[in-house]
C-alpha cells in the first residue's frame, strides 16, 4: 500500500505529484522521467529557454524529497569545479603540524584523506544517502567538449575516479537530469548514456493551468488574456518577426507584473510598458510595438 502511494508508483501519481508542485508536464515528459528512475538512467532535455527544464529539477526534488544539487556549466568549466579538489590550506597545516613527527611517506598518505576533500556536485551526488538526490547538469551546452569527456564515466555507471582515493561508487543513484539549450551539438557518446526528451513551448491549455497556479493572485480573465497573447506571439506569422519566443518563465512574471500594477485589461499602453520582461532583445521590443494592434484583435470565430 505505501509504495502506491509513492509519486514514483506511475505515471499518473508522478504526473499528479508534479502538478500538486505547480508543474504541469505533458505525458510525454512525465514518461520519461518516470523511466529515468525506473531504468537509473540520466536524462537529458533540451529546448528553448524557459520551457520548464530547470523548474522540473526543482519540482522533481519536492514531490520525490530528495535533495537537489546544481551545477551551472560554463566555457572552460574544470573538472575540480564539477567534481572535488583538495583544501589545501587545511593539508598545508597538517603537513607543517607533522613534518618532525612523521615520516613523509606517511604524511603524504594523510594529506590526502577525505577529511581534506571538498565535495562539489557530481561527488556530493554519488555520496547522498538513499534515496539519492536529484543531480541539475544544466547547461551542459555551454561547456567543451574535454568536459563532456569527463563526464562519460558518471553518466554511464554513476562512477567518479579519484586519483588518490579509488573509484567511488554511487550509494544510490541519483536522478540526473541534463539540460541544453542547443547552442551546440552535444557528443554522442553523451547522448547513448542518457534517455532523451525535447520540451516544447506548452499549449495554450496548458500554460493557462501553469500561469493559474503559479500566480492564483491573478483574476481569471487577465490570466487567460495572458496566455492567450504570449500563445499569439510564438505562433505564426509573428513568431518570424522576433529573435527569441517569451518562455514559460516569462509568461508567470509578466502575469506577476500585471498584477503588481493592478491590471485588470490587456491594452498596448501596458504591454508597452511591460514589454521587457517579454523580451530580452531591445530589437524584440521593437518588433513587438507594431504588432500589438493585432495581437490584441479578437479571435476569428
Amino acid at each position: 500500500m505505501a509504495v502506491e502511494s509513492s509519486p514514483a508508483a506511475s505515471i499518473d501519481a508522478l504526473a499528479h505529484a508534479l502538478q500538486g508542485v505547480g508543474y504541469h508536464a505533458p505525458r510525454s515528459l512525465v514518461t520519461a522521467v518516470f523511466l529515468a528512475l525506473k531504468l537509473q538512467r540520466p536524462l537529458l532535455l533540451e529546448g528553448e529557454p524557459g520551457v520548464g527544464k530547470t523548474e522540473l529539477a526543482k519540482a522533481l526534488s519536492a514531490v520525490l524529497s530528495r535533495p537537489l544539487l546544481r551545477l551551472q556549466c560554463y566555457d572552460g568549466m574544470e573538472q575540480r569545479e564539477a567534481l572535488y579538489e583538495w583544501n589545501h590550506t587545511g593539508q598545508l597545516l597538517h603537513m607543517n603540524a607533522a613534518r618532525h613527527s612523521a615520516a613523509p611517506d606517511q604524511i603524504e598518505r594523510e594529506v590526502y584523506q577525505e577529511r581534506y576533500l571538498i565535495r562539489r556536485p557530481l561527488l556530493q551526488a554519488l555520496q547522498a544517502p538513499a534515496p539519492g538526490a536529484v543531480l541539475l547538469i544544466d547547461e551542459v551546452d555551454r561547456a567543451d567538449e574535454p568536459f563532456e569527456a569527463f563526464l562519460l564515466e558518471y553518466l554511464g555507471e554513476y562512477q567518479v575516479t579519484i586519483p588518490e582515493l579509488g573509484t567511488i561508487r554511487a550509494e544510490a543513484a541519483p536522478l540526473t537530469l541534463l539540460t541544453s539549450n542547443r547552442t551546440r551539438d552535444l557528443n554522442d557518446a553523451v547522448k547513448r548514456r542518457c534517455l532523451y526528451q525535447w520540451l516544447d513551448y506548452p499549449d495554450r491549455d496548458r500554460e493557462l493551468a501553469i500561469v493559474r497556479s503559479q500566480v492564483p493572485q491573478a483574476s481569471a480573465a487577465l490570466t487567460e488574456q495572458v496566455t492567450q497573447f504570449v500563445s499569439r506571439l510564438r505562433n505564426q506569422p509573428f513568431a518570424n518577426a522576433f529573435q527569441r519566443s517569451p518562455g514559460i518563465a516569462e509568461s508567470v512574471e509578466w502575469a506577476k507584473a500585471l498584477v503588481a500594477l493592478d491590471t485588470l485589461v490587456l491594452d498596448p499602453e501596458v504591454i508597452q510598458d511591460t514589454a521587457g520582461i517579454l523580451f530580452k532583445q531591445r530589437e524584440d521590443v521593437a518588433a513587438l510595438l507594431p504588432l500589438l494592434d493585432q495581437l490584441l484583435a479578437p479571435e476569428a470565430a
